[in-house]
């Protein structure tokens, strides 16, 4: 399997404007393919500084936002109030800051309702806007992920039964790890996408971008290794300290 494209920037703020670039491009695409872009969006605190970037003035015409439809890779079992929400970090961060069509904008609804009950609920959401039955995996336009020191994406955690899902688009899964209900969009889902991007930074997560890269593929002990789309384009957005610890040449 081809390897992924690893772009590697100088800092921070290189690395959001790279990414940045990559998402204008897409959307611009995607738009003239469909009238739409279907990007999903991460939680943490790097991609925080990459929406703040995607919604100040010199970058928010770059995008024709009416046309993009926002979606959430997973999402804490939270009200979208709380601090942990990743919904509630993009709100402040960049929808906030933009004028959104309330209908594009597909969060993770955890109010009023169970973990599994929303699972659900988000598949279907899923399926509405794709008008896909239940026999295919529908296409983004554009998915970011982020990943932790433990090589775990999305809410697919290190050995969780969650990593090996072939048919869901969706699913709960309380993680001892964090003690928390996460839901968590499925790696077969994420992997039917056009463009799959992985931002990553910091030298704390250096070992595991080196270890997902060039190590053994385990997919149990490092799930990061599941991303690997069907038939659209990979890479990983790196700064100089979480690319720290790559081979050499």
């Amino acid at each position: 399997m081809d390897r992924p494209r690893i772009i590697i920037s100088a800092d921070k703020t290189d690395l959001f404007e790279s990414t940045a670039k990559l998402i204008a491009e897409a959307s611009r695409e995607a738009i003239a393919r469909s009238g739409r872009f279907a990007f999903v969006l991460t939680g943490g605190s790097t991609p925080k500084g990459l929406y703040e970037l995607l919604a100040t003035e010199a970058w928010r015409d770059r995008i024709a936002w009416a046309n993009v439809h926002l979606f959430w890779g997973d999402e804490r079992f939270v009200p979208a109030t709380d601090a942990q929400s990743n919904y509630g970090m993009a709100k402040k961060a960049l929808i906030d800051r933009l004028e959104l069509p309330a209908a594009n904008i597909h969060r993770v609804v955890t109010e009023n309702t169970t973990p599994e009950s929303c699972a659900n609920s988000y598949e279907q959401e899923i399926r509405k806007f794709f008008e896909t039955s239940s026999a295919r995996f529908p296409s983004f336009d554009f998915v970011l992920n982020g990943m932790g020191s433990n090589r775990h994406v999305l809410s697919l955690f290190p050995g969780r039964p969650t990593i090996r899902e072939s048919s869901r688009l969706v699913v709960s899964d309380f993680i001892p790890e964090v003690k928390m209900d996460r839901i968590t969009m499925t790696a077969p889902l994420v992997n039917a996408a056009r463009q799959v991007v992985f931002l990553v930074a910091g030298e704390d997560k250096a070992e595991a971008v080196r270890d997902v890269l060039f190590g053994q593929r385990n997919v149990d002990e490092k799930p990061a290794q599941l991303i690997q789309p069907d038939y659209g384009e990979l890479s990983w957005m790196l700064d100089a300290a979480a690319a720290s610890h790559l081979p050499q040449g």
